[in-house]
């Protein structure tokens, strides 16, 4: 995908948004609604990993990424641009597209050996739209998954309110109307086609850097990111949790069931600025104040880390 085609696309994206600042969005819709939520990130690993389980990312990030000089800042990063895109005002979405783009177009490399249906030597490219789908695809259905697993289950018509509206978030990654299904449920169809299509398949870069991501950042968060491994596992489907090495069977899946249980009971009561990401809450104060831009301070590392530790003791205790 060209510099030319995404542009043509963040055309039609300022064509079809009303008010600039409140962005592409707004508060009323079931995007902000699913996306506001700090549980989302508990399918923040298996999206990553899901990611990775195509080659083209996979060797995208070991080749020209920091990823194992600072693997959890980086996950912390995409989340940052994905979360300017949907809860900033229209300039800064732009503006975080174009930049995404940019540092794929230098993400270029041959494949040194075959994987799946992709043969040695196949050349790699960050902005090839098949890749750039995929991962629009992983964000959307485990936000989906993550929703309705602690707070919700969604109807099949806010489904496809929500997937319409992602629509618009498509465009900033290049993907136009004829690029994705028609509705929620065939978009799940083509997920789980995708997995079995040979084009999504775990190679040596992506196990490894799956160890990387999944290894705790602090000796003494060792528990909770050993619960969140398997919570990661129990998202993936079966190829991958394979293919990533994960042992994964009926015991594990009645702990994972019995700590989502205890999740779903304890997240209401969880307080809403531990439970609303950071950019949600900015986006609030930003179209509250009537400023163009308003600065969350608690964001990045220590809102994750405080979640994830409020989650995993409702999940032990």
């Amino acid at each position: 995908m060209t510099r030319a085609d995404l542009e043509r696309c963040l055309d039609l994206v300022k064509g079809s948004v009303v008010e600039p600042r409140v962005g592409l969005f707004g508060p009323t819709s079931r995007t902000w609604h699913i996306a506001r939520e700090g549980v989302v990130f508990l399918a923040g690993g298996a999206a990553a990993l899901q990611q990775l389980a195509h080659p083209f990312v996979a060797h995208g990030v070991a080749e020209h990424s920091v990823t194992r000089e600072d693997t959890f800042g980086r996950f912390l990063r995409t989340f940052e641009n994905v979360y300017a895109m949907i809860f900033g005002p229209l300039d800064r979405a732009l503006r975080s597209a174009r930049a995404v783009h940019a540092i794929h177009e230098r993400v270029t490399g041959v494949m040194p050996l075959p994987a799946g249906s992709w043969s040695a030597g196949a050349r790699y490219q960050a902005n090839n739209k098949g890749a750039l789908r995929w991962v629009f695809t992983t964000l959307i259905i485990n936000a989906v998954r993550a929703y309705e697993l602690v707070i919700d289950p969604l109807e099949e018509h806010e489904k496809d309110e929500y997937y319409a509206e992602s629509r618009r978030f498509a465009l900033l990654f290049g993907l136009e109307e004829g690029d994705l299904p028609p509705s929620f449920a065939a978009f799940e169809r083509s997920f789980d086609d995708t997995v079995r299509s040979g084009a999504i398949v775990v190679t040596p870069p992506a196990r490894e850097l799956a160890d990387y991501l999944l290894a705790p950042p602090h000796p003494a968060l060792g528990l909770a990111w050993r619960w969140y491994t398997l919570v990661t596992a129990s998202l993936l489907p079966e190829p991958l949790r394979e293919g990533f090495g994960f042992s994964f069977g009926p015991r594990e899946q009645a702990r994972v069931d019995t700590s989502i249980l205890a999740i779903r009971r304890a997240y209401p009561r969880i307080p809403a600025r531990l439970r609303h990401v950071p950019a949600y809450t900015a986006a609030e104060r930003r179209l509250a104040s009537g400023d163009a831009y308003v600065r969350e301070p608690d964001t990045g590392r220590p809102f994750l880390l405080k979640l994830l530790l409020r989650m995993s003791r409702a999940a032990v205790l």
